[in-house]
């Protein structure tokens, strides 16, 4: 493992763009993301979200509701970027206008990941009380997914005002990111039934796990049982379900997590680790026989993956697999949304602002400090600069190969949270963070690390 790790690095680094100093890098840095904030103030102040191009505003969760999404993910990125004015303009807009008690159907999973996690990394930063008094709000109307399920795994929907749940069946990744957030919620308030709905939906899952020690992807709550055999494990849709068993051992100190994930882990390298071209992927098996599915396709989400087998004692491993997704950077610019990765073909052409790579390079490097992952996010964000950069903010592509590359129009919220924030802390030494002891969510939420006055 070690020689490959090796070979593969030798050639990730290859004509990698030299790097100025990392405070003119975070100064850059911290512009773009401005640039890419005040398309939203002009266009979509209040919404969910903005479409730079054409200069109108979009929702997320409900088509006639808005929760001001990007506000709340947001929030910490500002602190953390000293941006004071701009988290003040935040907190008052959600202080006016923030409420939960809506008649719709929203999704459990995105609903916890963005706006739970958002709202307690924005009282971590400002001390805002009615942040948390939110955050509880929101994941009190959550829980009936969870405590009306017979099995204890969610429903993926449910009536923020009546409490009604829908959609039985439900992905791993839906399931089991949860419980950083709830986990959370029961240290601050004392109340274990947050944590206890978290723990009770891996038990629910993980009970099904097949005599190989693996998972399948998608879940029938009512039933108990898997639907189909594919394990698609570490791209999505399962992705964040074993970002999250890590997650509560290191920031929860659960020790049932650590057991399950060194058990799923072990399973998934023994019988998921394939070579191609001298390039480490993780492929498509049948999760009771560990025989090959699929088409030899992986998508962008899954690059994470690089950082959390590193952090988890395996580095040899995320090295490689980071080395692997440098070199599709290396022949497009930017990651497609997915690839056929025995020859890096593309299959879906979109580049939709995914972070999953620069969150790769972000934690490899707090963990290993080499310099490569500050050469080959540099070069990510050269790139992002280059080809995404509108007058109105930062959009989408709709294809990396095309020249210019074809352009589509749309802001996603999570780049408030993910992309830029990763990016900055890189380079900058914020004396707002502490690089040595944090852990944040799937969706770049500070969790733990934000250093206050």
């Amino acid at each position: 493992m070690g020689s490959l790790a090796a070979a593969s690095a030798s050639a990730a680094t290859a004509n990698l763009p030299s790097v100025p100093d990392a405070r003119e890098v975070a100064r850059q840095v911290r512009e773009e993301f401005l640039h890419a904030w005040s398309g939203y103030k002009r266009f979509a102040w209040g919404y969910d979200e903005v479409r730079p191009v054409s200069g109108t505003p979009k929702n997320f969760f409900l088509p006639n509701h808005s929760f001001g999404l990007s506000i709340i993910e947001v929030l910490d990125t500002l602190y953390v970027m000293e941006l004071d004015e701009e988290l003040s303009r935040c907190v008052a807009w959600l202080r006016a206008r923030l409420d939960f008690d809506v008649d719709g159907d929203v999704q459990m999973f995105e609903a916890v990941i963005r706006m739970v996690a958002g709202l307690l990394s924005g009282y971590y930063a400002t001390g805002e009380r009615f942040l948390l008094s939110a955050a509880i709000d929101l994941a009190d109307r959550l829980l009936p997914c969870f405590t009306k399920s017979p099995s204890g795994a969610p429903y993926r929907y449910v009536n923020l005002r009546s409490g009604a749940v829908s959609k039985p069946e439900i992905n791993l990744a839906e399931i089991g990111s949860n419980v950083l957030e709830f986990g959370d919620l029961s240290r601050l308030t004392g109340d274990r039934k947050y944590v206890t709905a978290s723990l009770a939906a891996y038990e629910a899952v993980i009970a099904k796990k097949s005599t190989l020690d693996l998972l399948g992807t998608t879940f029938d709550v009512e039933k108990a049982a898997f639907i189909g055999n594919d394990d698609v494990a570490p791209d999505e849709p399962a992705d964040s379900f074993y970002e999250y068993l890590w997650g509560g051992w290191q920031m929860l100190a659960i020790e049932r997590c650590r057991d399950w994930w060194t058990t799923l882990t072990t399973a998934m390298l023994a019988h998921k680790v394939t070579r191609v071209g001298g390039r480490l992927w993780f492929k498509s098996v049948d999760f009771r026989t560990g025989l090959p599915t699929g088409d030899a396709s992986i998508t962008e989400l899954s690059s994470f993956y690089a950082e959390l087998v590193a952090k988890g004692g395996y580095r040899a491993v995320g090295e490689a697999f980071y080395d692997s997704w440098t070199a599709v950077l290396d022949r497009y610019e930017l990651i497609p949304e997915v690839i056929f990765y025995p020859d890096l073909s593309v299959i879906d052409p979109r580049y939709w602002m995914r972070p999953e790579y620069p969150n790769a390079a972000f934690d490899l490097w707090f963990l290993t400090r080499n310099e490569k992952y500050r050469r080959t996010a540099y070069r990510y964000f050269r790139a992002l600069r280059d080809r995404c950069r509108v007058a109105g903010g930062y959009t989408v592509l709709a294809d990396v190969r095309t020249r210019p590359m074809r352009q589509g129009d749309y802001f996603p919220a999570y780049a408030f949270s993910e992309n830029f924030k990763y990016l900055y802390l890189m380079f900058a030494d914020s004396p707002r963070f502490d690089g040595r002891r944090y852990y944040l969510n799937t969706e770049g939420k500070v969790m733990r690390g934000l250093r206050t006055a």
